[in-house]
């Protein structure tokens, strides 16, 4: 009498591990700075519940940097650059930019609030490790702990322009402000043609007949 076997379970394949430095850095933003890590790898940061975040064009973040203009940590990754703002500035960003009269102007300029997530850059302190792709988030103006107290925030009435709540960080508005300014220079800069496009050859490099 021939005996059915029932059919083999399919082999179970752990997830992969996370490389050690990972779980360094996992450890570093949850341990010291208390922010909650989802993800990864790469691990990755919750917006909405610490920090917001203001994300424009690198070039466009390599001149607001430039400004005198009060900021609080600052990442790069790629081609984008990523300004923290307090919890809650995301939902105020379409509202502020109406109000400084840059609403239906498009700036590539966008805000990541409750639900979002970015990719942790390197902690101060760490290496980047050799073979880490191209473009990997790193920190330009590091965090600390407690920096959450003074990211840039709307001011309360009488403590600067806008609308707003109280904030004991730098203001907001001033940011979102230059950040617009920047944006619009950066993307006529892409548009415009180099000068000595536009002019054609030089006198020196002509030939006299």
């Amino acid at each position: 009498m021939a005996v059915t076997l029932p059919p083999l379970a399919p082999p179970t394949v752990p997830p992969p591990r996370p490389a050690p430095e990972e779980d360094a850095y996992a450890s570093w933003y949850r341990a010291v700075l208390g922010w909650t890590v989802v993800g990864g790898p790469p691990a990755q940061l919750a917006t909405g519940i610490r920090f917001d975040v203001l994300e424009l064009p690198s070039d466009a973040g390599a001149a607001l940097l430039r400004r005198p203009v009060a900021t609080g940590p600052v990442a790069l990754m790629g081609r984008r650059m990523r300004f923290l703002v307090a919890a809650g500035s995301a939902e105020e960003l379409d509202g502020l930019l109406d109000w400084l009269e840059w609403g239906g102007v498009a700036l590539d300029l966008a805000a990541l609030g409750a639900g979002g997530r970015i990719t942790a850059p390197v902690p101060p302190g760490h290496c980047v490790r050799d073979g880490s792709p191209r473009g990997a988030a790193v920190w330009l103006r590091p965090p600390e702990q407690g920096c959450e107290a003074l990211l840039p925030a709307l001011s309360g009435p009488g403590q600067g322009a806008g609308p707003g709540r109280v904030g004991a960080g730098p203001d907001l508005v001033r940011l979102v402000s230059a950040a617009a300014t920047e944006c619009h220079r950066a993307r006529l800069r892409r548009r415009t043609p180099p000068r000595s496009a536009v002019a054609g050859p030089s006198r020196a490099g002509r030939v006299s007949p």
